[in-house]
């Protein structure tokens, strides 16, 4: 038995965002690991279609439709999954979506999804979870996406940076605050490098301005071409979970990279800079 196995068979793992990209991976990982999975999405065909794969391959699992953008969604979500299930050994706040464009001219509508499911479907899913998760007494985990680009900056990707900023923050002091508790709730934050998903599809960039697709055509380009499988990717994101770390990233070296990068702009002070790597992306070179 893996380490994964003795941690989460037998459990219940609820997954937002599960119906495409890191979040239905994932989902079919806790799948392959015997957990019952409560895969939930806005697009409830989506979410079912995972939800099946992952009975057909064996195992077990459910659909629900939930909208993260709606605190009470997740309060519903809470309340439905604890009263069916008892209990909850996994929660993986995932759903997310990447806005392009300048600041300025991304419509209203557009930055609020963007903050209500990028960000505060994460605070929220924490909020109605962790006190039954606390009264059941039991050893669990939650685990919060937030991405490499946590640790970097990145003009007309504003909006999607700015809120996994904000996830990083969020868990560090969540991590802290079950310490403080002592509480048998591990948490994790979750930092995908480049992996193959669907994130960067022309389809999800409805509300964008114009320009917008251009850039998001040359990143998933880029995905497809040099990012790492998505299934590899969510089963080291698993192993990193069930050992209790902290930082489930998918690659190392990326990781600490970008880190190296961000430390050196601290320590120097330094001015806000377009990485060079990013100057093609952007059209400068």
């Amino acid at each position: 038995m893996t380490k994964e196995e003795e941690k989460f068979a037998g459990g219940v793992a609820v997954i937002t965002g599960a119906g495409a990209g890191i979040g239905s991976g994932l989902a079919r990982r806790a799948g392959q690991l015997g957990m019952h999975v409560v895969v939930t999405d806005i697009n409830g065909g989506a979410a079912e279609k995972v939800a099946q794969e992952i009975r057909d391959a064996g195992g077990q699992a459910e659909a629900m439709v939930v909208d993260v953008s709606k605190p009470s969604e997740l309060d519903r979500l809470a309340e439905e999954v604890f009263a069916k299930h008892g209990s909850v050994r996994l929660l993986v706040n995932n759903a997310g979506i990447e806005t392009i464009g300048y600041t300025w001219e991304i419509p209203t509508e557009r930055w609020e999804a963007t903050l209500n499911i990028n960000l505060h479907g994460v605070i929220h899913g924490v909020r109605a979870f962790v006190p039954k998760m606390l009264a059941t007494g039991e050893e669990c985990w939650i685990a919060n996406l937030a991405s490499i680009g946590a640790f970097g900056m990145m003009p007309t990707q504003t909006a999607y940076m700015v809120t996994k900023h904000a996830v990083q923050s969020f868990s560090e002091c969540l991590y802290l605050e079950m310490q403080l508790k002592n509480a048998p709730i591990h948490v994790s934050s979750v930092i995908p490098g480049m992996l193959k998903t669907s994130i960067f599809d022309a389809a999800r960039g409805e509300g964008e301005p114009e320009g917008a697709a251009a850039h998001r055509k040359v990143m998933h380009d880029m995905m497809a071409a040099y990012g790492m499988d998505l299934d590899a990717g969510c089963k080291r994101i698993m192993e990193r979970i069930a050992a209790n770390e902290f930082w489930a990233d998918t690659q190392p070296d990326m990781t600490e990279q970008s880190l190296a990068g961000r430390i050196k702009f601290f320590q120097e002070q330094a001015q806000p800079a377009i990485a060079d790597q990013a100057r093609g992306l952007l059209g400068l070179d």
